[in-house]
């Protein structure tokens, strides 16, 4: 891990945050209040929502913020800095506000997960880490959200350490995708770290360590009684390993009233191979012995099998879960949004491009969910400006600001603030929950999704919505900076 070789994490930046810091300086910027939003474009994988991850690794990130004597002597090296700038380094702590969406909310297309207000060199410096975890973690945590759907109840494990794009992205990959629904990891730092619940089974190599297949299952057995989950496929699944496994339960378990236990494929037709292995051992009485197959799973490979009618209790994914292969880039951006003034006064700022998508929605907001008061299923999403409050007393009527036409009236509804404040004058003042909370957190916000929304295919695109006075300003603006 970087942190463990002594590596400063504010430098992880890219140079340019700091060129312009010391251009900030240079200009008598470097107090002006900036606000920038953290958010994303678009759903991986053609979703109906994503899971936002990483607000744990920026909490620990903004409160280390420091600059090491070897740090100020490598920019003084590259002669690009000023001296006032530099010793602004050697002071530098971070002081402002940051405010963010808990981890493991559903979350939605152009919707701030973090909102920065401070000074503008401060703000800038954030950048790239933020983007780093949230980027990272949200993708894996979205791809565990969809893994665990598609295996409609039975457990998820992630076994991505292997595939993962080096150490630190397998260690909070498995955080993340424990947060998306995964009921636990094979990386044992993970668990160390995190808490997340790490387990496994065995690889081919203890097979072939042995002279038969079943003395390395006896084996198996006499370690690990209580949790016995054979390797079946090294040789031949069906003539050898599921006999040789249930032999060795009925030498080694039976003796001893152990009735649960497991075997694992890692190869070949998982759903004709589960369904033969499951009447194998049922025949054989080891009703409650589980099934677990691994092998390049994903949620569509994983509803296929199901539909199939295979007989698997357990999926073990790796590559396609901790890479997120099918899509492997979450596309977080992090923009600003307004400016403030010695007197308070806020001034929104807009990014416009000739790519609609890549307009910015302006000034410092407020983020609100709203849920049937009958049903609890969430309705919208609706941005206001950072003073506006939202009557859900009576009826809204909303917009789908990429297709104004569409409308919708929500009555019967509860507004809830979705942004909570985590740093107020650089000071910590978020509880962070434990990693188990945000799991359940996660479930039960995505419970609250109606199952159009869900769905892989083609999903209901859910409102959200901007105020009419938020609106009013983004359209001002777009027409003042024509």
């Amino acid at each position: 891990m970087l942190n463990d070789r002594n590596v400063n994490l504010t430098m992880l930046c890219d140079f340019y945050e700091l060129t312009m810091g010391n251009g900030y300086l240079a200009a008598g910027m470097e107090d002006k209040i900036t606000y920038f939003d953290l958010f994303f474009r678009t759903v991986p994988d053609g979703g109906g929502f994503a899971i936002a991850a990483g607000l744990e690794q920026i909490i620990d990130y903004v409160q280390s913020l420091r600059f090491e004597p070897e740090d100020i002597a490598y920019l003084r090296g590259r002669g690009l800095f000023t001296e006032d700038f530099l010793k602004y380094l050697e002071n530098f702590k971070f002081t402002g506000d940051i405010w963010a969406v808990p981890e493991g909310t559903p979350v939605f297309p152009r919707e701030p997960l973090v909102v920065v207000r401070a000074p503008a060199i401060q703000a800038q410096l954030l950048e790239t880490y933020m983007l780093c975890m949230v980027n990272h973690e949200s993708l894996i945590a979205t791809k565990a959200s969809r893994i665990v759907r598609a295996a409609k109840g039975r457990t998820v494990l992630e076994f991505g350490s292997r595939r993962a794009q080096g150490g630190d992205a397998a260690v909070v990959g498995a955080r993340a995708a424990y947060i998306g629904g995964c009921a636990g990891t094979a990386c044992a730092l993970s668990d160390q770290m995190y808490g997340v619940p790490a387990g496994g089974t065995m690889a081919h190599a203890w097979v072939q360590m042995f002279d038969t297949e079943l003395d390395a299952f006896r084996a198996y057995c006499r370690t690990y009684p209580t949790a016995a989950t054979l390797l079946v496929d090294t040789y031949n699944t069906l003539q050898s390993g599921v006999p040789n496994a249930i032999r060795a339960f009925d030498e080694v378990l039976k003796p001893l009233g152990i009735k649960k236990c497991g075997i694992r494929l890692d190869s070949g037709d998982l759903a004709y191979l589960s369904r033969k292995a499951r009447q194998m051992l049922d025949e054989a009485g080891w009703t409650e012995c589980t099934i677990t197959c691994s092998n390049a799973l994903d949620e569509y490979l994983i509803r296929d099998l199901l539909g199939q009618g295979a007989c698997i209790d357990c999926f073990g994914v790796g590559e396609r879960l901790i890479t997120a292969r099918s899509e492997p880039v979450f596309g977080g951006v992090y923009k600003l949004v307004a400016v403030e003034d010695p007197s308070g006064a806020i001034t929104p700022k807009i990014k416009i491009s000739e790519n609609v998508g890549k307009i910015t929605i302006p000034h410092f907001k407020k983020l609100w969910r709203f849920y049937a008061r009958d049903t609890g299923k969430a309705l919208a999403d609706y941005l206001t400006l950072w003073d506006e409050t939202v009557d859900d007393s009576g009826t809204l009527e909303i917009f789908d600001p990429e297709a104004t036409w569409k409308r919708k009236t929500v009555y019967d509804f509860e507004a809830r603030e979705l942004l909570r404040p985590i740093f107020l004058g650089g000071r910590l003042v978020y509880e962070k929950p434990a990693l188990g909370q945000i799991r359940d957190y996660c479930a039960a916000q995505t419970d609250t999704l109606w199952d159009e929304v869900r769905r892989f295919e083609n999903p209901h695109r859910y409102y959200v919505d901007l105020s009419q006075k938020l609106w009013d300003i983004k359209n001002d603006l777009l027409h003042a900076k024509k």
